[in-house]
């Protein structure tokens, strides 16, 4: 799901949803489960215009909770407006849920916020579920950041899971420099009997090998 972030004319007129919508914020995260499609449309945005840690926590778990298409995207396109350490806190568990349509659009909120999950990768990436660390992987395909390749040389180098390394490798074979060179080698001599990771590593040396 493409996310876009408002343009400035869309902040101003969050300043006024909040300054027009006085009620208690738990008055607001109340109608996140029990009010009409409006309703909670209106919450969400209030909620957002109103910022802080409680209204963020509160837009991540009815972004899990609201089945409604249309509520899921709104709460994604403020959550990646909202940004920060709350958001990313927030969407992490949401990486293992069983909904792959919910995990999808957690990874693409992520994906919009490269300042603030750049500096938790390396502990990301330590996740225990190989799934989560699959998915981060993947997030840092759109992150756009200078130590996106250290990041992936550190999987293949450390990780024991043959499709968390597989993932890598893939990326690797976009964004891998001569830096990665060593570790692929070694990759293909760790799993020396997975073919897959042979082939995968090879098609990355290949490619950075014909481009020095």
């Amino acid at each position: 799901m493409p996310i876009k972030k408002p343009k400035a004319p869309e902040a101003d007129s969050r300043v006024d949803a909040d300054a027009a919508d006085p009620r208690p914020l738990e008055e607001m995260i109340a109608v996140l489960s029990a009010g009409s499609l409006g309703e909670r449309l209106a919450a969400i945005r209030a909620l957002s215009a109103r910022g802080g840690r409680a209204a963020v926590d509160a837009l991540c778990i009815a972004l899990a909770a609201d089945d409604e298409r249309a509520c899921r995207e709104v709460i994604a396109v403020e959550l990646a407006h909202l940004g920060g350490e709350a958001v990313v806190d927030g969407l992490m568990p949401l990486l293992r849920s069983d909904d792959a349509a919910l995990r999808n659009i957690a990874i693409d909120i992520l994906k919009e916020l490269p300042s603030d999950v750049a500096p938790r990768m390396e502990a990301l990436l330590d996740d225990p579920d190989p799934d989560v660390r699959i998915f981060l992987v993947n997030v840092l395909e759109a992150l756009r950041h200078p130590a996106v390749e250290d990041w992936l040389i550190a999987v293949i180098t450390m990780d024991a899971n043959i499709n968390v390394v597989g993932t890598a490798l893939d990326l690797l074979n976009e964004v891998g420099t001569t830096a990665a060179v060593e570790p692929l080698r070694r990759a293909v001599a760790r799993f020396g009997e997975e073919p897959f990771i042979a082939f995968s590593a090879e098609n990355a040396l290949r490619r950075i090998e014909g481009s020095t």
